[in-house]
């Protein structure tokens, strides 16, 4: 019987049919900064700038090998999968139809048929991905098409391996550690499966999103269970459930080997590998490069391998990623503020501000003819540190305000 290593090394090798491997590249900055001999894999380098192809591309490779009349493949995704399949479609020849919710961003859909060509249908249905995928496995059913899973299938799970096969032989020798970014678990389970095959001393860490969290709530429970809500900012890792089959690769996974990276912190890694490094990763691709910090004691010194995913990020998001990249960092704050309606109020709160404040957003909300007014008030400044001077600026003149910056609820309505 084969095993999984001569699998997925096997696979790789069919791979390069469809194109070269990623990059495996030593990273100074974050060498420099943590004092560790770090590298990324990065899959953001590949031809749909994701790991996805690989994957979708073995699956759909193993299907036509067990029944070449199969030549309609059916996916539900929203992102890199879709271009992965739509991408494989076009290489065997095969027609493929990709449902998407239909609050897809146009450079998503656009980007899916591009790759696809005339060998992919696109249907939009659906204002959330639950509703996506229940029709895209009823139109499955009634056409006898293929149902590709993004993560949940053996033959995907098997095509994602191909990344460690590929960091194993660039690197020359095991890393001491190979930091992954978990969605459902397709990429994970891979790789896992390979490396401790061929480098059992390899160590792993696994990253999900904060709101996202689904392989934790897996090892807690002992079987996957689907989150009561999740936040899609991390669109690329953002999984309501872990599958059954990545959880199977997965359960030997101590809880404490999982880290969550708040969504904010991510924007802060995304800006830093953007303006520092000239790369451009989407959230759930920053994952591998977010929690470094954390680990920072734990890796001084050793090799790292962080597994950038993907760099499908859509450049109309920026001005948001920047947003709460400033939040987090503690450069930019909202507050409300109880504005005396007198002459001079104004003036007053101005000449609080230091030569390092500059007000990004000023509006009044008074509705009525009071004594006082409130006014959102938006204030970037350089270093965070700045704030606590104007704080104390406020106390001391008794203007009564409340920092919102991290009020959920009001920040939605309001920010």
């Amino acid at each position: 019987m084969t095993s999984f290593a001569d699998a997925a090394r096997s696979t790789t090798r069919a791979l390069r049919d469809l194109f070269p491997r990623t990059p495996l590249q030593r990273n100074d900055h974050l060498s420099r900064r943590f004092g560790a001999d770090i590298w990324l894999k990065r899959e953001d380098l590949s031809p749909v700038r994701s790991y996805k192809l690989r994957g979708a591309w073995n699956a759909m490779r193993k299907v036509r090998a067990a029944n070449p009349a199969q030549r309609h493949f059916v996916c539900a995704s929203a992102g890199n999968h879709a271009q992965g399949v739509a991408f494989a479609c076009r290489h065997f020849g095969v027609q493929g139809t990709i449902f998407m919710p239909v609050t897809t961003p146009q450079q998503k859909i656009d980007k899916t048929r591009a790759f696809g060509g005339d060998a992919v249908r696109i249907v939009l249905t659906g204002d959330y991905f639950d509703q996506t995928l229940a029709a895209s496995q009823s139109f499955c059913a009634e056409k006898g098409a293929h149902f590709l899973s993004p993560f949940d299938d053996e033959d995907v799970i098997e095509g994602q391996a191909s990344v460690a096969v590929e960091l194993l032989d660039q690197l020359g020798r095991a890393p001491d550690l190979v930091i992954l970014p978990v969605g459902g678990g397709g990429l994970a389970s891979g790789v896992t499966a390979y490396l401790r095959a061929e480098a059992p001393q390899t160590a792993f860490r696994f990253v999900e999103p904060l709101g996202g969290a689904s392989l934790t709530a897996a090892l807690q429970a002992a079987e996957p269970v689907k989150l009561k809500t999740v936040n899609s900012f991390v669109d690329g890792a953002a999984v309501a459930r872990l599958g059954d089959k990545t959880f199977a690769h997965l359960s030997w996974i101590r809880p404490e080997e999982v880290l969550l990276a708040p969504e904010d912190r991510i924007c802060v890694t995304m800006l830093d590998m953007l303006n520092v490094e000239g790369i451009v990763l989407e959230p759930a691709g920053a994952l591998s490069v977010d929690v470094l910090p954390e680990l920072a004691e734990e890796i001084a010194g050793k090799t790292v391998v962080c597994i950038t995913s993907g760099g499908n990020f859509d450049f109309e998001r920026l001005p948001e990623v920047k947003e709460r990249a400033q939040r987090y960092s503690g450069v930019k704050k909202y507050f409300i503020l109880r504005m005396p309606q007198r002459p001079g109020a104004l003036k007053e709160f101005l000449a609080m501000l230091g030569p390092e404040d500059d007000i990004a957003r000023f509006e009044y909300l008074k509705k009525s003819a009071r004594n006082f007014g409130s006014v959102l008030i938006g204030i970037e400044t350089a270093r965070a540190e700045n704030f606590a001077a104007l704080f104390a600026q406020l106390d001391a003149a008794a203007f009564a305000y409340r920092d919102i910056t991290r009020d959920e609820i009001l920040a939605e309505f309001l920010i």
